[in-house]
């Protein structure tokens, strides 16, 4: 079983005083919980080990695939392909960071990979800042979490500008409009980014001004149109393509034309694409913390049937050895392509909660956290745990 220690809730002060008030609000009611999750140094390690030797992998991964052109099997829209392979081939397009979801490492169960949540991964603050003032605010040892994402992410910014010196280091930050969520994540990669050397600004992805000749733009307080030579946004490569096909074809022709940066690059939809399970397996078969994963259904084994493209859980199923349905989550993404993984139990706790972890990765494995949820599918509804190493 997980072992918890119960802890005190933080104040809401805290939340004030770092702007995140979402954390609450009504809509995250519950959503941190006031448990952490006793982890041992070795099984600390063991998720920092599994991440750092899981990234090379996804590398030669995707080179498989643009390599043998297999673009059209991973689910990937076909208007992201050109800037895909042009991201690919320059190394100054540069992935800043991703999330590993993982079953197991825990519970005396092996860490095996999900999942890599490559292009927009979430939960930033609750990894970097709030598990750790969790720590601080109960009394505990400040030091005792896998947890050095934001020194990470300010050496990934400084990497970053060194590949890109011959451009200006002003970079603009993007989600959509009224989403505090996702506008917390970006505040600390704001934050990130100054101290790596950046000067850095905020709009919603409606106020930005894409022009295929010049680049990317933001009105300043003055009405006066500002060159934004890096752009992160916290928005989907694939809503772009489906939702804004003109934009994914003015972004194409703004990074292939070197007018701009655009982060996380866009081959980063190679790992976001489920689709690569399958062709680690190939390349890597029974690696120590691979899954059995393929295009059709696994035989005489529990299997995961998951969307390639699907977040949060949605359309996900799991099906036992005969053909029967244990569990199933509905969503909005049931007509794309779907790979089938071999199901790996998640640690349990004794309400019977499940737990994944989570496992950050920027240049190296550097902040581990928990979800959980009471089904074996975690959906948006799970609520994070953070963590303790004893």
């Amino acid at each position: 079983m997980i072992r918890e220690k119960r802890i005190v809730d933080l104040p809401k002060s805290i939340f004030n005083e770092l702007g995140w008030e979402y954390y609450i609000s009504e809509d995250a009611k519950n959503y941190l919980a006031n448990d952490l999750v006793r982890v041992s140094e070795k099984e600390a390690d063991g998720f920092y080990r599994a991440g750092n030797a899981l990234y090379p992998m996804l590398v030669d991964a995707a080179e498989y695939i643009l390599r043998n052109d297999l673009l059209g099997t991973t689910g990937i829209p076909a208007n992201l392909h050109q800037i895909i392979r042009y991201t690919w081939e320059n190394d100054h397009h540069f992935h800043l960071f991703g999330r590993f979801d993982f079953a197991g490492g825990i519970d005396d169960l092996p860490v095996k990979l999900l999942e890599f949540n490559a292009d927009t991964p979430t939960t930033l603050p609750e990894t970097a800042v709030l598990q750790w003032l969790q720590l601080k605010a109960n009394h505990m040892n400040e030091e005792a979490q896998m947890n050095f994402v934001y020194d990470a992410l300010v050496e990934n910014f400084k990497r970053l500008k060194n590949l890109n010196r011959n451009k200006d280091p002003f970079i603009l930050f993007s989600t959509m409009f009224d989403a505090p969520e996702d506008n917390n994540n970006v505040a600390l990669l704001m934050e990130a980014a100054y101290e790596a050397g950046f000067e850095v600004s905020f709009k919603s992805i409606e106020e930005v001004i894409f022009s295929e000749s010049d680049g990317i733009f933001a009105n300043n307080e003055n009405g006066d149109p500002v060159n934004y030579p890096f752009w992160f946004k916290l928005i989907p490569w694939e809503y772009i393509a489906v939702d804004e096909p003109e934009l994914a074809e003015i972004l194409t022709k703004i990074v292939t034309a070197e007018k701009a940066v655009v982060l996380n690059p866009a081959y980063t939809m190679l790992f976001q694409s489920k689709a690569i399970l399958k062709y680690l397996w190939e390349l890597y078969p029974k690696n120590e913390y691979l899954l059995e994963s393929d295009f059709k259904k696994l035989r005489n084994k529990t299997f995961v049937e998951k969307v390639v493209l699907g977040r949060e859980g949605a359309n996900v199923r799991i099906v036992d050895e005969n053909g029967g349905v244990i569990e199933e989550e509905g969503g909005d993404y049931d007509d794309q392509l779907k790979v089938y993984q071999e199901y790996a139990p998640l640690a349990k706790d004794f309400r019977g909660n499940f737990y994944q972890a989570g496992v950050f990765f920027a240049y190296e494995a550097c902040g581990l956290g928990f979800r959980r949820n009471n089904h074996k599918i975690l959906n948006n509804s799970a609520q994070f745990v953070g963590h303790y190493i004893d």
